[in-house]
């Protein structure tokens, strides 16, 4: 694999982290919304990112790198993000706007202890795909002063 692509699987890597770090924002964001952003019935529903691996390009590089058993990894992609479908969460509060008859009121099942956990997961491979990164442009770098010499 060449400097530029580590560099390119990198990045994927960094872009999907992000949105994965996005998504558990949203979803602490909206742990206490009876409704779901559209205004419509039924409590904000938990969401997570699904990742699958990057698939190669049809230009010419990535055809003779796969004719020659040369292509690697293209990256990391977002397949999906998965509403949750587990049931909400009933308490029991007569007073809010959203309560039903009995005094009611769906709440979205999202714990917060599960969204920091991802959170800290996103971070930590966010920090490892920068790592990876700077350690691609330090190789970069050394070759090109060897090329230098």
């Amino acid at each position: 694999m060449g400097l530029i692509s580590s560099m390119r699987v990198s990045a994927s890597a960094l872009m999907a982290q992000r949105l994965r770090m996005d998504v558990v924002a949203n979803n602490v964001a909206n742990m206490n919304s009876s409704r779901a952003a559209d205004g419509s019935g039924g409590p904000y529903r938990r969401q997570s990112v699904v990742f699958r691996e990057q698939r190669a390009g049809a230009s010419f590089g990535d055809l003779l790198g796969r004719a020659s058993g040369a292509s690697g990894p293209a990256g990391v992609e977002v397949a999906s993000i998965h509403l949750d479908t587990a049931a909400p969460k009933k308490t029991h509060d007569p007073t809010h706007p959203d309560a039903d008859e009995n005094g009611d009121v769906l709440m979205p099942n999202i714990d917060v202890v599960t969204e920091m956990t991802d959170l800290v997961g996103a971070n930590r491979a966010y920090e490892a795909s920068v790592t990876v990164l700077n350690a691609t442009k330090s190789l970069a770098q050394a070759a090109l002063q060897i090329g230098r010499r």
